[in-house]
């Protein structure tokens, strides 16, 4: 079912969905069930699947010269969400990005996902490499989001790369991202506006947004696209504070800010047991004010860590 469907039905009612990394090379697909498992008592509609560009690393040979190799240290993200629909019944929401696939790729990608009937996508630029300074096309790949989206909405009406395929259109429910407090490389928020209307005219039916901490951007966000005529739900993206570190990981990563309040009561913790039940107590409040405006779906960004979210869902649903 598609994700617009899913909050249509829910006739006004917060649902509850959650976001998971594949697990690293080497790890079976236990480590998603098992960070899965906890989380299902709260009825999620959908469960997202990230996908991860390839980085290098760098093998050292017995003469000494190093090798640059090209390693996905995250695959399998197609198959997890197969094996996601069929062990739980409910709805996968692959990410689709930009970095690290060419067109060709994306286009089999898509191909997979309509066979195995997997109705939704969130369509994203994706992260630069991380010995890269800025983001870095791959070579026969699309180097934006509104690329990589009009390839999804061409094949919804049939047209493929090299030919068009009237009898096998495919009907993905496309997803995008949106940042309350101005994504990093917008040079002003009305610009950032401007690319966001752009997307959902082309075709993206829902938004999902960047973790945010102080309600009043999410709702202040949420009145800024109505008022530019972006009208599709706008879905929270959430993440409890769960270490001491995350005070200048988070904001150093995701370039957002943290209440005064938040990062006072942290500072004064005595340890990091305690930082975490300020975090899980703050998202907690949090998230109750966001049912409370009539956020569509509560989001959660697990890291495959279930643990903090199950505390914070079982305290509101």
């Amino acid at each position: 079912m598609k994700i617009t469907d899913h909050i249509k039905n829910a006739k006004g009612k917060t649902l509850f969905s959650f976001e998971l990394l594949p697990p690293v090379k080497g790890k079976s697909i236990q480590a998603i069930y098992n960070a899965i498992d906890p989380l299902m008592e709260f009825n999620p509609p959908f469960i997202d699947v990230t996908y991860h560009r390839e980085d290098y690393i760098y093998k050292q040979h017995e003469t000494g010269l190093l090798e640059k190799i090209s390693y996905r240290k995250r695959p399998g993200t197609v198959a997890i969400c197969a094996a996601i629909i069929n062990k739980y019944k409910v709805d996968a929401v692959p990410h689709l990005i930009c970095g690290g696939f060419t067109k060709e790729e994306t286009e089999n990608a898509l191909i997979d996902l309509q066979f195995l009937g997997i109705d939704n996508v969130l369509v994203l630029r994706g992260d630069a490499r991380h010995a890269d300074s800025s983001f870095i096309p791959t070579p026969g790949g699309h180097a934006y989001a509104t690329d990589l989206l009009e390839q999804v909405m061409n094949m919804n009406n049939g047209r493929y790369l090299h030919e068009d395929h009237d009898a096998f259109k495919t009907d993905f429910c496309i997803g995008v991202a949106g940042y309350p407090e101005k994504h990093f490389e917008a040079p002003n928020l009305k610009t950032d506006f401007k690319y966001l209307k752009k997307k959902v005219d082309m075709g993206a039916e829902f938004i999902v947004t960047q973790m945010f901490f102080d309600n009043s951007k999410y709702v202040d966000f949420v009145k800024k696209c109505r008022e530019n005529g972006i009208n599709v739900p706008i879905i929270p993206g959430l993440k409890p504070i769960t270490s001491s570190k995350q005070l200048i990981s988070l904001p150093k990563v995701f370039h957002i800010d943290l209440p005064e309040d938040l990062s006072e009561a942290i500072h004064n913790c005595k340890s990091e047991a305690e930082v975490k039940e300020v975090g899980i107590e703050f998202m907690i409040t949090q998230c109750k004010e966001l049912v409370k405006i009539g956020a569509p779906v509560l989001h959660f960004y697990t890291m495959s860590n279930p643990e903090p979210t199950k505390r914070i869902a079982q305290a509101i649903f």
